[in-house]
């Protein structure tokens, strides 16, 4: 009897990074059929322009998460690299996709998920950006473009997105605030939420928070970089665990 669940985020894979690939490849074979589920809460690719962008790497690892899935169901949401992830990559790879905001209930518990970035409510630009990027129409008529034009405006955006990250480093703007996490919380009053897990950040760490007298607990999920990985894993039995893994 499986009685453990994971989370991971900001995998970020390419074809770019074998190392990271091979990581998660060698991740999905330990946990196969050992755990109850896997959440992986955004920014699983680097960069991803659509469905219908199907080459040999995007094929692994569909490949990978259909054989992953026959044994273990995978829940997927969007990240700020990944939102044009759609219903046919689901299909094919065996996975579900969460809505950005997802109460999941584990062994008798609410965990409120989300990718993380709107918790960074002072980076007012990205905001922008983000409430644009989500817009369905805004979507819509990116995928109608051609398939090359929208890997040329893709790697404009991750383009921007590296230069502002190098230019600002881990700067306070880029951080979930107690703001943006009072306001992620606020909609969710009455659902007596103890636990949100989230990614985005880059800055794994555990935090308190004070909620309408009740104290929650905020876990940021450890990105993935070089030859590491990490993973926080929610057991039957109320533990909350983190490790990392190395390629």
């Amino acid at each position: 009897m499986n009685t453990q669940t994971i989370f991971i985020s900001d995998l970020h894979l390419s074809a770019d990074v074998p190392q990271l690939n091979a990581l998660f490849f060698q991740s999905l074979q330990d946990w196969r059929g050992k755990i109850d589920a896997l959440y992986i809460l955004g920014d699983f690719f680097d960069v991803w322009v659509g469905d219908d962008d199907d080459g040999p790497f995007i094929q692994s690892i569909k490949a990978a998460l259909a054989d992953f899935a026959q044994a273990t169901p995978v829940f997927v949401q969007h990240g700020n690299r990944d939102f044009l992830l759609g219903e046919k990559f689901a299909a094919e790879s065996g996975i579900r996709l969460l809505p950005e905001q997802f109460v999941a209930e584990l062994y008798g518990k609410p965990y409120l998920l989300v990718h993380g970035d709107e918790l960074c409510s002072d980076d007012v630009a990205y905001q922008q950006f983000r409430a644009q990027s989500r817009n369905p129409m805004w979507q819509a008529a990116v995928l109608m473009k051609p398939l090359a034009e929208r890997r040329i405006l893709a790697g404009q955006i991750r383009m921007m997105s590296e230069t502002k990250k190098n230019a600002e480093g881990k700067s306070e703007i880029s951080d979930a605030t107690e703001a943006g996490v009072q306001a992620l919380l606020g909609k969710y009053a009455g659902q007596n939420i103890e636990v949100l897990i989230h990614g985005h950040t880059h800055r794994p760490a555990v935090h308190t928070h004070e909620i309408d007298g009740r104290t929650l607990t905020r876990y940021v999920l450890q990105d993935w970089e070089g030859e590491t990985g990490g993973y926080l894993s929610v057991h039957a039995d109320g533990r909350i665990e983190t490790a990392l893994l190395h390629a």
